[in-house]
C-alpha cells in the first residue's frame, strides 16, 4: 500500500515587460508560502520587479498561499497614473 502524497497547492506566477509578459505553474506543498512559490519557478525579486501581489493584492514573501492563487511580481511605476492621466487631457 502506497501512502497517500501530502496536499499541494497549484500556483500561477506572472512578471510583465511592455509587450510581453511570463507565466509559469508550479506545484508546491500546502502551506507554504510567496517566498516558496517564487524560488520553486526560480523567480526572485529584483531592480526591476521590486513588489509582489496575490491577485493584486499587495503581498511579500512571508505571505500564505491557496490553491489557485496567482502570484504578480511588479515593476515600478514610470509615471504616477494621475500625472499620466492629465497629460493626456493637456494634449486633448
Amino acid at each position: 500500500m502506497t501512502s497517500p502524497s501530502p496536499p499541494t497547492l497549484h500556483i500561477e506566477l506572472v512578471r510583465a515587460w511592455p509587450h510581453r509578459c511570463e507565466r509559469i505553474s508550479v506545484e508546491i506543498e500546502a502551506g507554504s508560502r510567496v517566498g516558496d512559490a517564487l524560488a520553486a519557478a526560480g523567480w526572485r525579486l529584483d531592480d526591476e520587479f521590486v513588489a509582489l501581489a496575490v491577485f493584486s493584492q499587495p503581498a511579500v514573501e512571508a505571505t500564505a498561499l491557496h490553491d489557485g492563487d496567482r502570484i504578480e511580481l511588479l515593476r515600478e511605476l514610470r509615471l504616477d497614473p494621475m500625472a499620466a492621466r492629465r497629460r493626456r487631457a493637456k494634449k486633448a
